[in-house]
């Protein structure tokens, strides 16, 4: 299906520079761009790329003043990767989406299966369990027993929700995906670590994304809670009885330990590890590999570093640490020199 950049613009609320009723078919980045292609300039640093861009169509910030001629017709918007994600979802809710139950899946008589699902082959749906309107089941996804699957919820391949566990509505389950697990439950005794049974379950609720391979841990007791919005990228591990807020974004192989309550709209890098039983208040943000071994009260706070301390704090004390090695060399040369000022004025009082 093609699209005229006059067309494109008033989906997005921008202004078309250049021929109104050129014709796009496809997304490219800018640097890579075809004829019936679309891009957008939203950085600085691939500027350069739009002048020789072979994209008929380039969205721009309504602030982007060129520097010589572009051949590709520009449209202006605000906000121009805010104006291509919204054209990508519009993309994709365009395209068909399937529905059919395979031959070759397995599904309990009790199960309840909404309208309009799509179950693809060596699925397996346990007793019990209840599935929403319009959701789509890839190829060996298994559904345990009593587990719940709200309404136009996608599951890749692999992925697993086990008993009695919930998903909300309009969630995305990405491919080795684990909800439900047994959390990391273990009494040490005399004769070994004994298993602690974790006879809780995980509630995930509506418009949540759950990145590949992903695991999030039952409760021992009441629930794993993942609130809505929240968006969770691959290797991710959330231990037992977490509660992650709302809108909340982790990036990959974050760990939460256990009885950990995290807030509404936080923002955690790469490999940030939160210790048990913390509390982390509302939009905290953790720089990648920042290691949260306490509580933070304050809303907003920024940290990094292990242990995580205030942002601009780690930054201070990472400039002096690289140049610890000189400072500590400096410092020896100076208590040599102390101790052979301290030597001469001995020697002169010895002498007078």
């Amino acid at each position: 299906m093609e699209f005229s950049a006059e067309m494109i613009a008033d989906l997005i609320g921008g202004t078309v520079v250049g021929d109104p009723k050129v014709t796009v078919n496809n997304f490219a980045k800018i640097e890579e761009g075809k004829p019936g292609c679309i891009s957008f300039l939203s950085n600085d640093k691939y500027e350069r790329y739009i002048y020789d861009t072979e994209c008929s169509i380039v969205l721009v910030n309504n602030n982007f003043r060129p520097k010589q001629e572009i051949k590709a017709t520009l449209i202006r918007v605000d906000d121009a990767r805010e104006a291509v994600a919204k054209l990508l979802q519009i993309y994709e809710s365009m395209k068909p989406k399937r529905k059919g139950i395979s031959e070759l899946a397995f599904i309990d008589p009790t199960a309840i299966i909404g309208k309009d699902c799509y179950i693809g082959p060596f699925v397996a749906i346990a007793e019990g369990v209840e599935i929403g309107d319009g959701c789509v089941f890839h190829p060996h996804v298994t559904i345990g027993k009593n587990a719940k699957v709200g309404e136009n919820t996608e599951i890749y391949s692999n992925a697993v929700v086990y008993h009695d566990c919930e998903v909300g509505k309009r969630c995305i389950l990405h491919a080795g995906s684990v909800i439900g697990a047994d959390g990391f439950g273990f009494q040490p005794t005399a004769a070994g670590y004994e298993k602690i049974p974790q006879i809780g379950n995980v509630i995930i609720e509506d418009d949540v994304e759950i990145g590949a391979n992903t695991c999030i841990d039952r409760a021992m007791m009441g629930a794993t809670i993942i609130h809505k919005g929240v968006k969770l990228d691959n290797l991710v591990q959330i231990a037992h009885n977490d509660e992650i807020g709302s809108h909340t974004v982790m990036s990959a192989q974050v760990g939460i330990a256990g009885s950990t309550k995290v807030g509404e709209w936080c923002m955690f890098g790469g490999q940030v590890g939160v210790a048990g039983h913390a509390s982390i208040a509302d939009r905290t943000m953790a720089g990648a590999q920042a290691g949260l071994y306490n509580s933070i009260k304050k809303p907003g706070t920024a940290v990094q570093g292990m242990p995580a301390i205030e942002f601009k704090n780690f930054w201070k004390s990472s400039a002096i640490f690289k140049n610890l090695y000189q400072m500590w060399a400096d410092m020896n040369e100076m208590r040599k020199e102390i101790k052979a000022l301290q030597k001469e004025l001995v020697a002169k009082k010895e002498s007078c």
